[in-house]
């Protein structure tokens, strides 16, 4: 079994990760972590004309390892093996797509993420996720 972990950094991302350690023992077998981060894509416009390529992608991987810290941490933590990979692009969709090149069982998210403004202005990433995927969702409080 494949279960796929999208992790922003927030609480709300930590706490999908708490619940797939909290009951990883009741699955048969283990399952197949996978972690995912994704970076919002800032290469748009003429950000290029200013900062090389290589610049922008060493931000991509600092942002990601941040998001992804206190996820790998527990992991760690629980002895758990895991995967990880930072995309770039727009969240839910870099997620689906994911989801199917892996052909994960399973997608467990917190029922939010670092929201506010942006969830506002650019709609539920979680909303999106569940609209682009025929992958079973889990929610996390």
């Amino acid at each position: 079994m494949k279960i796929l972990i999208p992790v922003d950094g927030s609480a709300n991302a930590q706490r999908a990760v708490d619940y797939v350690i909290n009951n990883i023992a009741t699955l048969k077998d283990a399952p197949q972590l996978l972690l995912l981060n994704v970076q919002w894509n800032v290469a748009a416009g003429n950000v290029k004309l200013f900062i090389d390529q290589a610049t922008i992608d060493g931000y991509y991987r600092e942002q990601g390892a941040a998001a992804l810290q206190a996820a790998r941490a527990a992991l760690d933590a629980a002895a758990l093996p895991y995967q990880y990979h930072i995309s770039v692009g727009t969240p839910a969709e870099a997620i689906a797509r994911y989801a199917d090149e892996q052909a994960v069982d399973q997608i467990v998210m917190g029922r939010q993420g670092q929201g506010g403004l942006q969830a506002l202005l650019l709609g539920s990433v979680v909303h999106k996720v569940l609209h682009l995927t025929s992958r079973p969702v889990l929610l996390v409080k």
